[in-house]
């Protein structure tokens, strides 16, 4: 199983922690967020990780060559220009043997999730994408038909909508996306060229004419490590994990 790790991000929501390192390389219980997620992918059945890098990019390559993990992992260099999520996955295209599904991995997430299920639920599907979602409280949501088909997405806190098919508009429900999918390599003749942009709305797009599948997951496997409350509360987190 190939992943992608999003580590690029500018990590602003950390700040001041991340004013001098990247939100990758930010520790819990000693351990930076980086090394969780990579212990976690190689131990769900990852052979091969690509990591993007921006902010403080350098402080992750040498990370990376300083602490050897059992597994092929590169690195898609973005730190002349951040190209977001969907641009930084069409960067890093050509590391992918796209010959099987990817697993894409936000490195602010912790989760107990048992992503070799995910991964292969996917593979059982038709989808051209398969995302973790949840039902928990969130401004944003991804909005899904009755088959867990996307069909929309919606920030609650500005009433943006954003709809698939006209359709689309009536009998769906909300989800809270999980920062963790799995993708089909035939994505990458669908993105657009590499520049900045998300991949949120493409998927949007390509629900249109593709299968955009939900995966449903208990909301209390999954934690968001993207602000420095939720620091403490990651910490008792992957305690219990090791219980």
């Amino acid at each position: 199983m190939e992943a992608m790790i999003f580590a690029a991000g500018l990590g602003t929501r950390l700040q001041p922690i991340t004013n001098n390192i990247p939100k990758a390389l930010v520790k819990i219980n000693g351990v930076c967020l980086l090394q969780h997620c990579i212990e976690n992918l190689i131990k769900q059945g990852c052979t091969k990780i690509v990591v993007n890098i921006h902010h403080f990019g350098e402080q992750i390559i040498t990370f990376l060559n300083t602490n050897k993990f059992d597994v092929d992992i590169a690195i898609s260099d973005e730190r002349d220009c951040l190209l977001d999520t969907g641009g930084g996955l069409k960067k890093a295209e050509h590391f992918f043997d796209k010959k099987n599904p990817i697993l894409i991995h936000n490195v602010d997430i912790i989760s107990s999730i048992d992503l070799q299920k995910l991964y292969t639920t996917h593979c059982q599907s038709n989808a051209l994408a398969t995302l973790a979602v949840a039902d928990r409280k969130t401004s944003r949501y991804l909005l899904f038909d009755n088959h867990n088909n996307l069909a929309g997405w919606t920030n609650h806190n500005t009433g943006e909508t954003l709809w698939a098919k006209e359709s689309d508009c009536n009998d769906v429900h909300p989800l809270a996306f999980s920062g963790i999918h799995v993708i089909s390599p035939q994505i990458f003749n669908l993105l657009p060229k590499v520049s900045a942009y998300s991949i949120v709305p493409q998927y949007i797009n390509m629900a249109q004419h593709e299968q955009i599948k939900a995966y449903s997951h208990p909301a209390d496997q999954w934690l968001d490590v993207g602000k420095p409350e939720a620091l403490e509360k990651a910490k008792v987190f992957i305690a219990n994990l090791k219980h």
